[in-house]
């Protein structure tokens, strides 16, 4: 095994804690789809294993359609805010939510 400094494995850590950070952030943003219809796409959640359980639950409590697919959660209509304060409730951070 390979020795690591101190300072290294300080900017290793570092570095591990900013990836970390990236894959935390969740993203939701509206998109326009097929006949002009929005869409709130949810981004960021590709490495949850309960990411179709989110879906679910965001699906019956905004009373709307929608999927879990490519990594992202859509769902029919613009739900930005509602969507955040769910996922918020959900355990979430809000500073990891970015809304666009």
């Amino acid at each position: 095994m390979m020795q690591v400094s101190t300072s290294d494995s300080n900017s290793i850590d570092d570095l591990i804690k900013e990836i970390e950070k990236g894959e935390l952030a969740v993203v939701i943003s509206k998109d326009i789809r097929k006949f002009r219809k929005p869409v709130t796409v949810i981004a960021g959640l590709h490495d949850r294993k309960d990411a179709k359980e989110i879906t679910k639950q965001l699906k019956i409590k905004l009373g709307t359609g929608g999927t879990f697919k490519d990594g992202q959660i859509i769902l029919q209509g613009d739900h930005r805010e509602a969507a955040k304060s769910l996922l918020v409730s959900l355990g979430f951070k809000e500073e990891a939510i970015e809304v666009y």
